[in-house]
């Protein structure tokens, strides 16, 4: 097999946490992120989800180096990210480039949309003269823009067409990686299937390899090769796409799926509530993480933290000590006992796409 484009073992992200007079005393650390590891293949989108605060973003911006790694290795194309200086960590980030979830705040509201795609081609070398102009009117209309909009400030376009705009910025160094942290949450749902639709093009048209940060789990399944789960720092599953919406392996996946509706009136699933609510990061539970609010947990999970193993033939991973006897209850009827049945069941049921 070839070496993969991004390799990230054992990630770490921990905020100390301070308090007394000047914040001089430290009393603990947030273990935002807490051992990933994890490889993006050349063309191939990796989707991370989870709920909100389980170090989805940091892991994003800890690859671009934005935010500098508590512990772990990060290795693009060979190269070893956290030991590169100034100088070869700019041309690192020719190679890797971000889209922010925000499309209002993360463009300069003093300089115009030309001006914004001029500076990566300017301090990357990659165009100057009467060329500059032709490489911006070409990323404009790649993304689905006129030339005559570079003239203009961002506060005179709409929230989708300023995140065409994100897009362009991050295509003008020729990126090999792009992190796309959430770039249509902020948008309107006809809006988002545009973008992702976009973003689809250019990755079969460019080669692209995107990690995609998101909620919406409709998205992931239409954008993604591959699917890693986060919960509370660390991945509890890591599938290919048609697998894990076809057999959830983890329990804490399984709540997530069930959540998503079904656009059949004649659909029986009852939806898994998890009890509890999420616990600290800066007191994670000892085990098993997900032992506070899983129905399966037994002893072993409050003592014994699963390791992220192979299971099934598919490549499959999952951190559960439990994963091969847990079928979701809820996703089957009720009247089907044998295996073989909820196997069938499981393998139709499929998410709602937006």
């Amino acid at each position: 097999m070839s070496e993969p484009l991004l390799s990230v073992d054992g990630l770490a992200k921990h905020f100390a946490v301070h308090r007394g007079v000047l914040f001089q005393n430290k009393i603990g650390s947030v273990r935002a992120v807490d051992g990933l590891s994890f490889e993006v293949a050349e063309g191939e989108t990796l989707a991370l989800v989870g709920e909100s605060g389980c170090g989805k973003s940091t892991t994003g911006r800890m690859i671009l180096r934005l935010m500098e790694a508590s512990a772990g290795s990060i290795r693009f194309a060979g190269k070893d990210v956290r030991s590169l200086d100034r100088r070869a960590l700019r041309d690192l980030r020719r190679d890797i480039q971000i889209i922010f979830q925000d499309p209002y705040a993360s463009l300069n509201p003093r300089l115009t949309v030309g001006e914004t795609l001029a500076e990566p081609l300017r301090l990357h070398g990659l165009a100057s003269g009467p060329k500059l102009r032709q490489r911006i009117d070409s990323l404009l209309a790649e993304v689905g823009l006129s030339p005559w909009h570079a003239l203009r400030y961002p506060h005179e376009f709409s929230g989708g067409q300023r995140q065409r705009i994100g897009i362009a910025r991050a295509l003008a160094s020729e990126p090999k990686l792009i992190v796309c942290d959430e770039p249509v949450s902020a948008l309107d749902v006809s809006i988002q299937a545009q973008v992702i639709n976009l973003l689809q093009d250019l990755k079969e048209k460019r080669g692209l390899s995107y990690i995609f940060i998101a909620h919406d789990l409709a998205v992931v399944r239409h954008i993604s090769d591959r699917v890693a789960v986060m919960y509370l720092g660390k991945i509890v599953e890591l599938s290919p796409k048609r697998q894990l919406f076809a057999m959830p392996r983890h329990p804490y996946t399984q709540a997530l799926l069930s959540a998503v509706p079904v656009p059949d009136p004649s659909a029986q699933r009852a939806r898994i509530r998890l009890t509890g609510d999420i616990p600290s990061p800066l007191n994670p539970p000892s085990g098993c993480r997900f032992h506070t609010r899983c129905a399966y947990a037994k002893d072993r999970c409050k003592v014994e933290e699963p390791a992220l193993r192979p299971i099934g033939q598919e490549g499959e991973k999952v951190a559960c000590h439990f994963a091969e006897t847990i079928v979701p209850p809820t996703l089957v009827p009720e009247n089907e006992p044998p295996y073989a049945a909820r196997l069938a069941a499981l393998r139709k049921f499929r998410p709602a796409t937006a």
